[in-house]
Order: structure tokens, then C-alpha cells, then sequence
């Protein structure tokens, strides 16, 4: 198994999350797909270092990983949402105000 072809797919996979967080700035829902692609990159490496190594460890943390991005997904919509009312926009502009 020729593991730097995964390394460097997963290395891809991440950069355009970072990328997608700098370049997009303005919707918090499409902010939170790059999160998702980053969280699918750090899934495709715990995959192959568990491989790699004949551990199961990187298998159960893999499988873990969906339930903390629906976590995360469930957060982040319920804030777009709260925000939504509150303000009527999803404008990340207006959020830098918001106390709490």
C-alpha cells in the first residue's frame, strides 16, 4: 500500500478546507462545509495509519468522527439559525457584535 498517495490526497483535502475558510468569509453556512472537508481529511489519515500499522485504534476514532461533525453541524446550524432571527441576516460582517 503505497501510503503517500493517501497522505497527499488527504494533505489536498485540507489545504481547500483552510482555503475555503480564508476565501469565504461572508455566509456562515457555507463556512462550515470546509470544516467538514478538514474533518474528512483528518478521517482519511486516522483510516490509513490504522491500516499502515495493523492497529484498530485508527478505525474507532474514524468512526467516531461523523458523530462529532454532526455535532458540530447541529451546532452551527442552530446558531445560523438564532442569528437569523435576532439579526435577518447571516452576514458574517454583523456577527462581530453580538455579546454574550
Amino acid at each position: 500500500m503505497d501510503l503517500i498517495k493517501y497522505f497527499t490526497f488527504s494533505m489536498i483535502i485540507s489545504i481547500l478546507g483552510i482555503w475555503g475558510i480564508l476565501l469565504n468569509r461572508r455566509n456562515i453556512l457555507i463556512m462550515l462545509m470546509p470544516i467538514e472537508l478538514m474533518l474528512l481529511a483528518m478521517n482519511l489519515n486516522f483510516l490509513v495509519f490504522s491500516i499502515s500499522s495493523d492497529d484498530m485504534m485508527g478505525q474507532v476514532f474514524a468512526s467516531l468522527v461523523p458523530t462529532v461533525a454532526a455535532a458540530e453541524s447541529a451546532i452551527g446550524l442552530a446558531i445560523f439559525v438564532i442569528t437569523f432571527r435576532v439579526r435577518g441576516t447571516i452576514a458574517v460582517e454583523f456577527i462581530n457584535s453580538i455579546q454574550g
